[in-house]
């Protein structure tokens, strides 16, 4: 959703909305509490004191929602998780979620405040803002209702409301061969969203596989997909391993689960030993595909 109001801070575009479109607004609408919202960095962070979260979180639950219809059975991807599903959990889960005030201060007290709603530009003029997280099936009347409450939002003027969009994915392992053709069909090929991945990226990562496969087979060459200790290869893995067992496919991001484990190596090191792994493979990878071009 994005709001409009005056006093837009000086600062840099932020990156990419979330999935799942959140609330968007202009600059936040008291200047008061404008003023007094944290600029850090691409963010506007504005604080809450522990009854403006307890009144937020209690219109949140009590708030009217857009119902799922009949046919559809509502699967939420845990990484983007609509705010009310996430409050319903328990009271001071969105605490510990996308309003965690970890690491920042409200400079009107030099304390940590209770909870923070962040806002990220949505342009590079800095006259538009989406809130970080805040995807969610309330009706849109209810959301300018119920965001209100934040007091830096309380005079904002909405631009958009935040909404859950369906993700359609096919059962990827057992419908698709290594190619990422369809078994049934061979003839079809399929890549990004509709294969079980999450994010912009992932679903490029998963086109740019395919094409590559095809033009494998176009030109006579077998298809070698990156290693599994990279993060595309992962990726691939996810899409075309076959799985044993009762395990249900579900669409997955990049995350470092994809990858093998690195026995031995301290935790506060795992994510960096396995990037290096990553580099390292994928650039051993790269070599030997351009080595066996014809």
């Amino acid at each position: 959703m994005g709001l409009h109001g005056p006093g837009a801070p000086d600062g840099p575009d932020g990156p990419d909305g979330p999935h799942g479109p959140g609330a968007a607004a202009g600059s936040p609408g008291d200047p008061s509490e404008a003023e007094e919202a944290a600029h850090v960095g691409d963010y506007i962070n504005c604080p809450l004191n522990k009854a403006q979260y307890d009144d937020l979180v209690t219109a949140i639950l009590g708030g009217r929602k857009v119902l799922p219809h009949e046919f559809e059975e509502p699967k939420y991807f845990e990484g983007c998780m609509p705010i009310e599903v996430m409050a319903e959990r328990g009271f001071q889960t969105l605490r510990f979620g996308p309003m965690r005030p970890i690491g920042l201060r409200d400079p009107r007290t030099g304390h940590r405040p209770w909870a923070v709603v962040q806002l990220r530009p949505e342009n590079q003029y800095l006259t538009a803002y989406n809130l970080v997280g805040f995807q969610t099936r309330l009706a849109y009347p209810e959301q300018q209702r119920i965001f209100a409450l934040v007091p830096a939002l309380a005079h904002a003027e909405w631009l958009r409301f935040g909404s859950i969009h369906r993700n359609t994915y096919i059962d990827a392992p057992a419908k698709l061969g290594p190619r990422l053709e369809l078994l049934s069909e061979p003839r079809v090929r399929f890549a990004g969203l509709l294969t079980g991945v999450e994010g912009y990226i992932e679903s490029c990562a998963m086109g740019l596989l395919c094409g590559r496969a095809l033009a494998a087979e176009l030109t006579g060459r077998a298809f070698d997909p990156p290693p599994a200790t990279t993060m595309m290869g992962g990726l691939y893995l996810h899409v075309c391993a076959p799985r044993e067992g009762k395990y249900r496919y579900s669409p997955t991001n990049a995350n470092f689960g994809l990858l093998p484990p690195l026995p031995g190596v301290r935790k506060d090191q795992k994510k960096l030993r396995m990037a290096e792994r990553a580099r390292a493979d994928f650039d051993a990878w790269l070599v030997s595909e351009a080595a066996g071009k014809p």
